[in-house]
């Protein structure tokens, strides 16, 4: 019998755990550990999720690896090394599923494509409408809405303020809730669970 799982998170990693490595190197990709900078009070968010019970799952595009600038053994490291770090504050990711194709690959997992989701259910039973994804694109708005999860849109990596204001958004890439970062986020969730007891 598969396991339910009633509290359940989804976050995207680069712009949302770290800084997105656009503004770090010329791969716009984070190809090892001393690349990887963790974003102000995401570990504290990470603890107080973790402590209010929920599973976290990051959802990431990896399209690096199909284009030859690290390996995944490369993004296992990187991956080791953050979770260890969150731990140590308190906090724990569950799993991490990552795509590692290009766009032109046309593949089923990468966002705004809903595989990398259906992956995170062999973990037990998730009722995806209950459930958020945070991210800072728009590409994780419509990942989110693809497989039913509310959305939270956040400031601390690709998308801007200003860029929210020349957005024409249409009924796919309108997310749900936004918010200046994970943190902030957290809060709103957090709020939400006191008000549904």
């Amino acid at each position: 019998m598969v396991k339910r799982q009633d509290k359940v998170i989804f976050l995207d990693r680069d712009g949302v755990i770290n800084v997105d490595p656009e503004f770090i190197n010329d791969y716009r990709y984070v190809t090892k550990w001393n690349e990887f900078r963790f974003l102000p009070r995401v570990k504290r968010a990470i603890r107080r999720l973790s402590g209010n019970g929920y599973a976290i799952y990051i959802i990431s595009n990896q399209a690096g690896i199909g284009k030859g600038y690290f390996t995944l053994k490369d993004l296992k490291d990187v991956t080791d090394r953050m979770k260890r770090q969150i731990e140590k504050a308190g906090g724990r990711i569950a799993d991490a599923f990552y795509c590692p194709h290009r766009q032109e690959d046309n593949c089923a997992c990468r966002k705004p494509k809903a595989g990398l989701f259906k992956k995170a259910l062999k973990r037990g039973k998730i009722d995806f409408s209950k459930t958020y994804f945070i991210g800072d694109n728009i590409r994780d708005v419509e990942a989110g809405h693809a497989i039913g999860c509310r959305t939270i849109l956040v400031l601390s990596g690709k998308t801007r303020k200003s860029d929210i204001s020349k957005r024409a958004w249409n009924a796919g890439s309108k997310p749900d809730f936004i918010k200046q970062d994970l943190f902030d986020a957290v809060d709103l969730v957090l709020k939400g669970d006191k008000k549904n007891r």
